[in-house]
């Protein structure tokens, strides 16, 4: 049976460097190692709703690395096009118009199949990230609108929270730091929650899944006190935890 195959970024940038530069080396070799010279793109998280210049975006960076992208929002038939890929990346936007999207156009069982079932490459940067986990209840983004349901792709059986910045103590701001959001999250959830940094991102084969970058993710669980791990850590114990 083919393993999953899965790279799950907190954002698309970080510090100074170019659209997607600190993932690239992770990027190629996913890609290269599975002989996928064609990626489909997923836009869809896209507010402004201009899909072929976020396309294009994609398609200029990951086009000077030697691969071919094509916007789903051009083909005729989507479900089709996925069936069909050879590998899928979703971009950063807000999670809720994403999952909105994907559950209009009748998507999520789709990609979900081609990446369990299949072992096709799956690339998840920000709100791409959130849809990947079991759920995209522990997004930072502002509900804009309702999918329909908070389950998502569950390529991963935990949560996720991209862009995690740790508490401010210098800072006057008086509202919820993330970390009181995540807990407040696990007082009526029970899977966990694994916090990425920027920067960073999870490396997922089967149910291996490595934590790679510049610095250490948190994990969250219920009734417990969060837990830093560095990079170089193995989190596959969160898929014999989260069992359903």
């Amino acid at each position: 049976m083919p393993k999953r195959q899965v790279l799950l970024s907190s954002s698309s940038l970080y510090k100074d460097g170019s659209y997607l530069e600190h993932v690239r080396p992770y990027i190629e070799k996913l890609l290269t190692k599975n002989n996928a010279k064609h990626v489909l793109f997923i836009p869809y998280a896209l507010a402004s709703g201009d899909h072929d210049g976020y396309t294009k975006k994609v398609e200029t960076i990951l086009g000077k690395w030697g691969f071919q992208v094509d916007g789903i929002h051009k083909s005729p038939d989507q479900i089709a096009s996925i069936k069909k890929a050879q590998a899928i990346f979703i971009g950063g936007g807000n999670t809720f118009l994403l999952l909105k999207h994907l559950y209009d156009k009748k998507l999520v069982e789709a990609i979900r199949s081609r990446i369990i079932d299949d072992g096709i490459p799956y690339i998840g940067s920000s709100a791409g990230t959130n849809v990947a986990a079991r759920s995209i209840q522990t997004t930072n983004d502002m509900p804009i609108i309702c999918p329909g349901s908070f389950d998502a792709l569950k390529l991963v059986p935990f949560h996720i929270n991209p862009h995690y910045l740790d508490p401010d103590t210098n800072s006057t701001h008086r509202g919820e730091t993330r970390e009181e959001r995540i807990l407040e999250f696990l007082m009526v959830n029970e899977r966990p929650c694994l916090a990425l940094r920027e920067g960073t991102c999870l490396i997922i084969e089967g149910k291996d899944a490595t934590l790679v970058g510049p610095a250490n993710a948190i994990l969250f669980r219920k009734g417990k006190e969060p837990t830093e791990f560095p990079p170089g850590t193995n989190f596959g114990f969160l898929f014999d935890e989260c069992k359903d």
